[in-house]
């Protein structure tokens, strides 16, 4: 039986219509922990513009060879958003990377995001800035009070589809029409 105080570790959540924090308005996050100590995400469907791969690496003071491919930069929630994170494919591990699932894994290091800048880091990433955190409790009283709803992580809907269709193909994955979806409870 799964443990379950990490039982939503390495699940998505979708923010439901009506979501009271604007901030988490049609989000699908990547929960990279979950215990009883809080939890921990990603959002992976806000992308920040302004802000370029090369002039975060040159900000970091991270110099490369050669030309530095345009990988995007999400929004990945409100918490230090000065911090970067990688939510990446697992063929490549650090011992600072937090292996999520069997295919999933995060980490926080300026090592990673050399390596994506030389082209030999992992074969799928997301690159964020921030997180969504939650204190002892407070996702679940969130998910009870309908705020999420929970979706299995699918790797082609985290790596490989387009910020703006992540949250209708998530939903649409586990059953929900959108259109029939209502921001005032009692109202479908």
């Amino acid at each position: 039986m799964k443990d379950r105080g990490n039982y939503l570790q390495g699940q998505l959540l979708l923010a439901m219509p009506g979501m009271a924090d604007t901030r988490f308005e049609r989000a699908v996050i990547y929960l990279c922990s979950h215990s009883d100590e809080g939890a921990m995400g990603l959002v992976i469907n806000d992308d920040m513009p302004g802000l370029s791969f090369a002039e975060l690496l040159d900000q970091l003071d991270i110099e490369t060879q050669g030309t530095v491919a345009d990988i995007p930069i999400i929004a990945g929630g409100p918490v230090e958003t000065g911090r970067g994170f990688v939510l990446h494919s697992t063929d490549f591990i650090q011992e600072s990377t937090l292996v999520v699932s069997e295919t999933i894994a995060l980490t926080a290091t300026v090592d990673i995001l050399k390596a994506m800048a030389e082209g030999t880091g992992p074969r799928h990433h997301i690159l964020a800035l921030g997180y969504a955190g939650w204190s002892p409790g407070q996702l679940e009283l969130e998910i009870q009070n309908n705020g999420w709803m929970i979706c299995p992580a699918d790797e082609e809907l985290i790596f490989k589809t387009e910020i703006d269709d992540m949250w209708p193909r998530a939903m649409q994955m586990i059953g929900v029409d959108v259109s029939m979806l209502s921001s005032f409870s009692g109202h479908a």
